[in-house]
């Protein structure tokens, strides 16, 4: 058993992991990176840019299939599946290949391979071959895809996301249970590769929607396009020869059916990778989930007694917010504080912004419509600005007039608060709003700024008109409502 001791361990090798090495290393060069799987991230490998080359051949089908719109007549439009995952796993292993060569530049000797556990609160066991004692340790082990026991009914056939980077070609058919941001990207990609699926979701929830008239206006959206039921009555998933069967009661007849699909897809979401971590002998404070409870803005575990510890956590492992650019921002976050350790400071965060792949494109930023209205729609604070893309210009020149903005706003301030945004192109407006979220803008401040004519960023303008007419003003308004946020 190798004995070592060193200033920083990490455990997990991925985004957040690497970006907490780096940070770490201003301040020593006695680090230690400790990683059980393969190197080369989520992102790389399973998770964002594999999705992103998936996406990007559905929507160039699409796009030809839509082309008779325009007056332009395409025959025999077929997909290759066998040629859209060769470039799927092709362009894949380029990205995962950079993150590898990066790796590279880490010194062999200050990476450990195997799977870490606490033996206490500062020594690891690293294997059958490692006990490592630092004085700081990272926790940045990521999550991986969860899903409820009925879904073993479909045996082999049961799949998650990374599974579908290793095909090498397209299947027939796949049932997609979960409409969250994985499972609508996918499914929705699939389905305009010419597979045949069907969506399944429990509750009514969709994507990262909590704004209920916006969620009703996506739903009906998707629905007409694939079939989609939030809230499904599924009774049974069971294997039969090399398909899985599913019985359930379809959305608008209520009649029962039964369908083969080749794959069941679970997308009902992912749990942090900490339950084998033994914890228990870390000394922190524990969640009912078993995730250490932690400050936000430090990074720093919280010990039994509830004080700040030696224990940082970063990216996917603390459920928060389950993002790479929030991965990488947490753990510079984390390196830099274990680096400057016990001196930790408190690191402003950015707001929250996220961003969905589908078309029309979701994005949600600033505090959930859920946060919103606890903190301002009981006192009569919250303003609500809304805009469709049904007849917005420059959505209807290019065929993509589907689509609604929600923003939020304080009245008697007129702060701008947040958004729910789901419309064409909506990546590019979304981060224009998280900026301007940021630098704390007003609603009329942000009509000041410049709108060029034809695009598509004048359905934002129209929206913040709207928004703008809704905004109670005056100092009575101004006092009352600054009792319930921050009315700068």
């Amino acid at each position: 058993m190798q004995q070592r001791d060193v200033d920083i361990a990490i455990i997990g090798a991925g985004s957040a992991g690497l970006s907490a090495w780096h940070a770490a290393n201003k301040y020593t060069d006695n680090v230690v990176l400790i990683e059980e799987g393969e190197y080369g991230t989520t992102c790389a490998r399973v998770g964002c840019m594999p999705s992103k080359l998936l996406i990007a051949a559905a929507e160039r089908a699409h796009q030809v299939r839509d082309a008779a719109g325009f007056g332009v007549e395409v025959e025999n439009v077929t997909i290759d599946g066998c040629a859209v995952m060769a470039r799927v796993k092709h362009e894949r292993d380029g990205f995962v290949d950079s993150v590898l060569t990066s790796m590279q530049r880490i010194d062999e000797v200050k990476r450990l391979e195997g799977h870490a556990r606490f033996i206490d609160a500062h020594t690891l066991a690293v294997g059958e071959h490692s006990r490592v004692r630092a004085r700081n340790i990272i926790i940045a082990t990521g999550s991986r895809p969860t899903w409820p026991g009925i879904f073993e009914g479909a045996g082999d056939r049961l799949i998650v996301n990374d599974d579908i980077f290793d095909w090498d070609d397209l299947p027939e058919s796949v049932a997609v249970f979960g409409p969250g941001i994985i499972g609508l990207e996918l499914g929705q990609a699939l389905h305009r590769l010419g597979v045949r699926i069907r969506m399944f979701g429990i509750g009514g929830s969709l994507g990262p929607f909590q704004d209920a008239t916006l969620r009703d206006y996506a739903d009906q959206t998707f629905k007409a396009e694939f079939y989609l039921d939030p809230d499904a009555e599924v009774e049974s998933i069971e294997r039969e020869g090399d398909q899985v069967v599913v019985t359930f009661l379809e959305r608008d007849t209520g009649q029962r059916l039964t369908e083969h699909f080749d794959y069941l897809l679970a997308a009902t979401g992912r749990r942090p990778n900490v339950d084998k971590l033994a914890l228990e002998n870390a000394g922190l404070t524990l969640d009912d989930k078993g995730i250490p409870s932690f400050n936000r803005f430090t990074l720093q575990c919280l010990d039994a007694s509830g004080e700040p510890s030696h224990v940082f956590i970063a990216g996917d492992a603390d459920q928060e917010l389950p993002l790479l650019h929030e991965a990488i921002n947490e753990g510079r976050i984390a390196g830099d504080n274990a680096g400057r350790y016990p001196d930790c400071r408190v690191t402003q965060r950015n707001v929250a912004l996220a961003i969905v792949f589908t078309d029309p494109q979701i994005a949600t930023l600033g505090p959930s419509r859920g946060e919103l209205e606890q903190r301002y729609g009981g006192h009569g604070c919250l303003a609500v600005g809304e805009v469709t893309f049904d007849k917005q210009g420059r959505a209807i020149t290019i065929r993509e007039n589907q689509g609604m903005l929600r923003l939020y706003a304080e009245h008697g301030s007129g702060q701008f608060l947040g958004a729910e945004l789901f419309g064409p192109r909506i990546e590019h407006m979304a981060h224009l709003l998280a900026w301007a979220l940021e630098q704390k803008l007003s609603v009329s401040r942000m009509l000041e700024m410049p709108f060029y004519h034809p695009v598509l960023e004048e359905g934002l303008r129209s929206a913040l008109h709207d928004l703008n007419a809704k905004l109670r003003k005056g100092p009575g308004i101004i006092e009352h409502c600054m009792e319930c946020g921050p009315g700068d």
